[in-house]
């Protein structure tokens, strides 16, 4: 059978369902993980499935209205039998979670309930890499395999990777890093970035002259956006000596009163906090700047700032899994005395500048097309899910973890279900 057959058939079968179960309530202002995840709720919403959205975590003020969207929600309660008949009553044909954790938690009672439905894990980014990362950082030297095979959570990752159907990898260096180092199959695992609708972005924005100053931006609770404004501490004065005009305005979500009380008006180091409107304040900026030391995944800040055509000046870590032989859109470098002078020089060059900014557009097209991305995505998703049991048959290692995994998780989380009836 054709593919093309493989997704007309699917595609005629009545009333496809979609559940997603998340680790928060999605918040597209606030993080590009709740952008990317209703992309993809969005694409199967789009293709004529019936899509809930439904976590165990509280509700948020910051949440989207995804009832406007045309999306159901629920609330689920963690280590309760009350899931067992909401997910067998919903019955979906696909069952995505939002980072390994919600497989861990939920994933046995999906396939008690519902076992042919198909199961996709949306890594946002690999959490065992960027705490590998960070710990190496910590301790002043470069990561290495051992930073990432001695931890329990790339254990407990890369066991959730496994025993899915389709792992969603965001970035195309954690797709060579579970080839390459983790020995997964790839049939296990797909490459989607960020899906950006290319005929809804602007096609001109501000000009050289029209913008001034720096900016970045990010959750502050993510721990590699703090360990940013904490290096442009350090990096602030050497940029501003060149530029003693210049400010560095620092955006994000959920600011900490140890953040706001680095705002300082006199070296123009300035602590803005939420941005309402991140694509507004991405273009009145002449360069964004972030200096990232550790993380993973792909950046949603300077696919942000491609979309506004604002020139970037990041480093390694920052640019990873976002390009590859197409030119950067502004530069990259891990030295700090080499990134200041790239970074001075960005700022001042109109050319240079103007030339990152036209070096935004083709990267887009090239890589983050969410029309093609999508399309591609859904024949994955239809390919494996006409053929699930073969698949499954296949990933001897993904049933091994359910027979053992799951079935620890399984008990331990009966036994608190018992406990909490008694309290």
């Amino acid at each position: 059978m054709d593919e093309e057959l493989i997704i007309n058939n699917i595609d005629n079968k009545t009333e496809q369902k979609l559940l997603v179960i998340g680790y928060v309530w999605p918040e597209p202002k606030s993080s590009a993980a709740g952008t990317h995840i209703m992309s993809i709720m969005r694409l199967f919403k789009n293709n004529g499935y019936k899509v809930e959205f439904c976590t165990p975590c509280a509700i948020s003020s910051h949440m989207i209205d995804l009832e406007k969207e045309g999306i159901s929600s629920s609330s689920i309660e963690l280590n309760n039998d009350s899931f067992d008949e909401y997910v067998k009553e919903y019955n979906p044909n696909i069952v995505l979670f939002d980072r390994f954790m919600m497989e861990e938690q939920f994933a046995w009672r999906v396939e008690k309930n519902c076992p042919n439905a198909l199961k996709i894990l949306d890594t946002e980014d690999l959490q065992c890499l960027r705490n590998a990362r960070h710990k190496a950082l910590k301790e002043n030297r470069a990561m290495n395999k051992a930073d990432l095979y001695s931890s329990d959570l790339a254990k407990r990752e890369i066991s959730a990777i496994l025993r899915c159907d389709i792992s969603l990898i965001i970035s195309s260096y954690e797709m060579q890093l579970l080839k390459n180092i983790f020995k997964i199959d790839e049939v296990l695992f797909y490459h989607l970035p960020f899906m950006v609708d290319l005929d809804s972005i602007p096609k001109v924005t501000k000009t050289y002259q029209e913008r001034e100053h720096f900016m970045t931006i990010g959750n502050f609770r993510h721990a590699p956006n703090w360990d940013v404004v904490l290096y442009l501490q350090k990096i602030w004065p050497m940029i501003r000596k060149e530029l003693p005009n210049a400010q560095l305005h620092i955006y994000g979500s959920y600011p900490p009163a140890k953040a706001t009380a680095l705002n300082n008006p006199k070296t123009g180091f300035l602590i803005k906090g939420w941005a309402d409107d991140v694509f507004e304040v991405m273009q009145s900026a002449k360069v964004c700047i972030a200096p990232i030391r550790f993380g993973a995944g792909i950046k949603g800040k300077l696919l942000d700032a491609m979309i506004m055509q604002t020139p970037s000046a990041t480093s390694s870590i920052g640019s990873e899994g976002m390009f590859e032989d197409e030119q950067w859109p502004g530069i990259i470098s891990d030295d700090i005395d080499d990134f200041v002078e790239k970074t001075v020089e960005l700022y001042k060059n109109e050319d240079k500048w103007n030339k990152a900014k036209q070096n935004a557009h083709i990267l887009l097209k090239s890589k983050y097309n969410g029309k093609v991305l999508g399309e591609n995505l859904l024949k994955k998703v239809n390919k494996v899910y006409e053929n699930l049991q073969e698949h499954r048959l296949n990933n001897f290692t993904g049933s091994m973890l359910r027979h053992h995994s799951m079935s620890s998780t399984k008990y331990m989380s009966q036994w608190i279900a018992e406990k909490n009836k008694v309290k």
